[in-house]
């Protein structure tokens, strides 16, 4: 009989949480004290936007990303809803674009200025009025101005911000097949399918554009409360409780939602999960509401679909959690996940970052693939007439090259070099400029140049590499200056870590010689 080990060989088996410094905390924020089981923030590699107490009508706060320390207790706030903002969106087609539901039955739209906000911000971009209440449930994945909401009423609203009117009355789609108000949706990989959890416990696979049901679940064994889909592997990820009501993990087959394909308990609390999934990694991070910990699980098409890891423990609840898309991690520590945690009692937004342990301090090709970028492949109107592509992919890799070409849509600017392609192609796009992501590059150059052989050496004009163009908009001077910013102080850290290690070698020499003068 042959032996076969217990464990599982993984290149994330070692992934633990690094928490950051008081320094690089935000705090004396004040968070909402909102019983809804929504997120209360919203993290782009910009700024970090978080639902606030607000003595009369709704507001959240829009924080830039290196503003760290204490919060100022007059700092600005976005504000002009009537009743409580419920959550909040980034566009992840513009950095600099919010939406935020309320419970005054509107959701507003918000171009968030590029300086620092001085004052408070009260005007709106677009209105769209969500009644009887409403929260911006999802932004379309690859279709730009696409904005998906629902509401106490049990639809869901489909919303093109793509028109010029201020205030939108009227949704282009509006779906009417649930019996409770929805709790959670979630969008395959190109936004051609919705899943939706809804108080009747039921899940269920629409038809975004027509509304139509095309599965929906009827297992009464597990209740579910949130859902997503898993990426490429055809399953779909919910979380809920079982009939003994302990909080358990389910994995369903796409195309058949009769049973789920397996089952996990986790314990009896009673806070609710929010399920986390990179696709890059195939790895499941699991949070629960008013717990101190993040459990993580790698993801498999095979049974037993879920290999549990380790997970983060802290003795401070979480009342909500943001998540920072892949194209503002930190390449260079290793980072493939980061947190925004949430901790009420002490007004504190913690950083978390899920680090992969590797001694090299140069760039890992294996832990970060091509990924879905800030580009959308359609628009609102193509999407609408029925149009799917998948999501236009970028390289992590700084000043990364262009792999498989795209056409630009027409609302972009003319920033890449562009070439026709198929609709269902994936394609990986230039980040010559690094808009994707506050940090600076930390790659040498030389490093570079020995992936492009036949581009050894640097082209320089004017003090600028050619490789990484200069900034011509102001938009892009901005976004320049936060990575020197952050390009700074990841420096000055550096230099600290170097300080201590050194003064480290050198005890360690003093005391070498000591012990050999005594012998």
């Amino acid at each position: 009989m042959s032996w076969h080990p217990q464990y599982r060989s993984s290149k994330f088996r070692h992934v633990f949480g690094k928490p950051a410094s008081k320094e690089n905390c935000y705090d004396s924020v004040p968070i909402t004290h909102s019983v809804q089981d929504n997120h209360f923030c919203a993290v782009n590699p910009y700024f970090i936007a978080v639902v606030t107490e607000c003595s009369c009508g709704g507001a959240f706060f829009v924080i830039p990303l290196n503003q760290t320390g204490k919060l100022d207790p007059h700092y600005p706030r976005v504000c002009g809803h009537k009743g409580n903002v419920l959550d909040i969106k980034w566009n992840p087609f513009n950095d600099f674009e919010i939406a935020s539901g309320s419970e005054d039955t509107t959701i507003k739209i918000r171009d968030i200025p590029k300086q620092l906000l001085t004052k408070n911000l009260t005007a709106c971009k677009k209105e769209l009025m969500a009644t009887p209440a409403g929260w911006p449930g999802e932004w379309h994945p690859t279709a730009s101005n696409i904005l998906f909401s629902s509401g106490y009423d049990f639809k869901v609203m489909v919303w093109n911000l793509d028109t010029n009117e201020s205030v939108i009355m009227n949704p282009v789609r509006t779906i009417s097949c649930h019996q409770g108000a929805i709790l959670s949706m979630s969008f395959n990989t190109n936004g051609s399918l919705l899943a939706t959890t809804c108080k009747d416990r039921k899940i269920r696979i629409l038809d975004p554009r027509a509304g139509a049901v095309l599965q929906e679940a009827s297992c009464t064994g597990h209740r579910a409360n949130k859902v997503l889909f898993l990426g490429s592997l055809n399953k779909l990820l919910s979380t809920g409780t079982s009939r003994w009501n302990n909080r358990q993990l389910a994995v369903w087959d796409q195309d058949n939602l009769s049973q789920p394909v397996s089952e996990t308990d986790l314990d009896g609390s009673s806070g609710v999960l929010f399920p986390f999934y990179d696709a890059d990694t195939n790895m499941l991070y699991v949070v629960g509401k008013g717990d101190g910990n993040i459990r993580y699980y790698e993801v498999s098409a095979d049974k037993p679909h879920l290999s549990y890891l380790t997970e983060y423990r802290s003795h401070s609840p979480q009342k909500g959690m943001g998540v920072m898309p892949k194209r503002g991690l930190d390449v260079t520590s290793c980072e493939i996940f980061r947190f925004y945690k949430l901790i009420t009692t002490k007004g504190l937004i913690e950083p978390i970052s899920m680090i992969v342990p590797r001694r090299s301090e140069s760039y890992q090709e294996d832990i970060y693939p091509p990924t879905a970028g800030a580009r959308p492949s359609l628009t609102a109107q193509e999407w609408l007439r029925g149009m799917n592509k998948e999501p236009v992919m970028v390289s992590l890799r700084p000043c990364s090259e262009l792999l498989s070409p795209q056409p630009l849509l027409p609302e972009r600017p003319p920033s890449v070099s562009t070439a026709p392609s198929n609709q269902t192609e994936k394609v990986v796009v230039e980040v010559g400029r690094r808009t994707f992501s506050p940090l600076e590059e930390k790659v040498p150059r030389q490093a570079a140049a020995e992936h492009r052989p036949e581009e050894k050496t640097s082209r320089l004009t004017n003090g600028f590499d050619m490789e990484c163009p200069p900034p011509k908009t102001e938009n892009e001077l901005l976004q320049m200056f936060y990575r020197q910013q952050e390009e700074i102080r990841r420096l000055r850290e550096l230099l600290t870590q170097r300080e201590v290690q050194a003064k480290q070698l050198e005890l360690e020499v003093k005391n070498s010689r000591m012990r050999s003068e005594r012998f």
